[in-house]
């Protein structure tokens, strides 16, 4: 019998934010090049003659879902919590300028949750039940990110 397997796809994009009750210098607007690895867990197919012989998902797929719900609502975004009035009402006086203003204060933490609430039950529908989120990890910097397991 074969054992689940994990595969991860990797993802980056920009983003500006600020923690607004930071004692240090996240508490200004800055802005990361994050990195997001979304990780599925399921069994290898065997559908002999088929193009997903032998792999759990295409890496493919992963990269259109969390494209679609997490890397192009977010990238070149401005993440801000709705807490931080000041900074949001600023950013909606700028025409066309993309914000997401988020129900929690845009941690790298906050993020990576956020984007497993959104990704886990996309999988899950997706694919029948077959796959699993199981890890969603995001970056910050090369050095600090943040996980969140099934």
């Amino acid at each position: 019998m074969n054992k689940k397997t994990e595969i991860t796809r990797r993802l980056e994009f920009d983003a500006g934010h600020r923690i607004p009750h930071h004692g240090g210098h996240c508490r200004h607007i800055h802005g990361h090049r994050y990195v997001i690895e979304v990780t599925v867990l399921g069994d290898v197919l065997s559908h002999q003659g088929h193009g997903d012989d032998g792999m759990v998902l295409d890496f493919g797929d992963i990269k259109k879902i969390a494209n679609e719900l997490i890397v192009e609502q977010w990238d070149h975004a401005f993440l801000v919590a709705k807490e931080d009035e000041m900074l949001v009402n600023f950013l909606a006086s700028i025409p066309g300028h993309k914000t997401v203003v988020l129900d929690c204060i845009p941690t790298v933490e906050n993020l990576a949750q956020t984007a497993f609430k959104i990704l886990d039950p996309v999988f899950k529908e997706r694919f029948n039940g077959r796959l699993n989120l199981s890890r969603l990890r995001i970056y910050e910097t090369p050095n600090c990110w943040a996980d969140i397991h099934a």
